[in-house]
């Protein structure tokens, strides 16, 4: 039995977010939030709502015990890109990537 929360379209790098991902991925629940707390990326406030949403979906959706929740598997996938310019000198322009990414967060619980 698992519980799946997902948040798209969130305004920040998939490079930025896999950062932090890899430090909760196969930790429990509890120390997973507490780390993510604690973290200072700006992708950690993405994902403490995020996880507080799967463990939020594993209780009251699928009757799991709290206490025995793990992450088991947490990925980012780009989004799509916004595609913005900023002028130059001599009338050229740079193009700016205002990436966006889909985070996945899976809990399971432990046996």
């Amino acid at each position: 039995m698992e519980a799946k929360a997902t948040l798209k379209y969130a305004r920040i790098s998939p490079r930025k977010v896999k950062i932090v991902l890899d430090l909760i991925r196969g930790k429990d629940a509890g120390t997973a939030m507490a780390i993510l707390k604690n973290t200072n990326k700006s992708a950690s406030e993405y994902l403490v709502k995020l996880l507080g949403s799967a463990i939020a979906n594993a209780d009251n959706n699928f009757n799991m015990d709290v206490t025995k929740l793990y992450v088991s598997e947490c990925f980012v996938c780009p989004g799509p890109t916004l595609k913005r310019i900023m002028p130059r000198a001599k009338g050229s322009a740079d193009r700016i990537l205002k990436r966006t990414s889909h985070v996945t967060i899976v809990v399971k619980e432990r046996d």
